[in-house]
């Protein structure tokens, strides 16, 4: 499972056994900035951690390491109650989400 930047895009190599579970778990992962945003604005730094901690699990699960440290890094942010870094996180996972682009191996 590799990971590399060519122009905007973030090509992720996965393992091909995987290949219909994929974009199920990356629409998950788009509905999620929604419900970080939501739970931000009630400041509901709990469902946040519990997010972050769900993505940070199963990205590297997937082969998407990248995810894994969004995650964990949205973990920390939340338990802090850091609502600037939540935010830029958020940000963060939505252009990952936007510019990522599946290699099947």
């Amino acid at each position: 499972m590799n990971n590399r930047v060519k122009s905007n895009r973030i090509v992720v190599q996965i393992d091909a056994e995987i290949q219909e579970a994929i974009p199920f778990f990356l629409e998950l992962r788009k509905k999620n900035i929604a419900d970080i945003m939501t739970a931000l604005e009630g400041k509901d730094f709990e469902h946040i951690k519990r997010l972050g901690h769900n993505i940070k699990g199963s990205g590297g699960s997937y082969g998407f390491d990248e995810l894994s440290r969004i995650g964990r890094d949205l973990e920390k942010a939340a338990l802090a109650q850091n609502e600037n870094a939540t935010r830029n996180l958020t940000v963060e996972l939505e252009d990952y989400l936007a510019n990522v682009e599946i290699v099947y191996v």
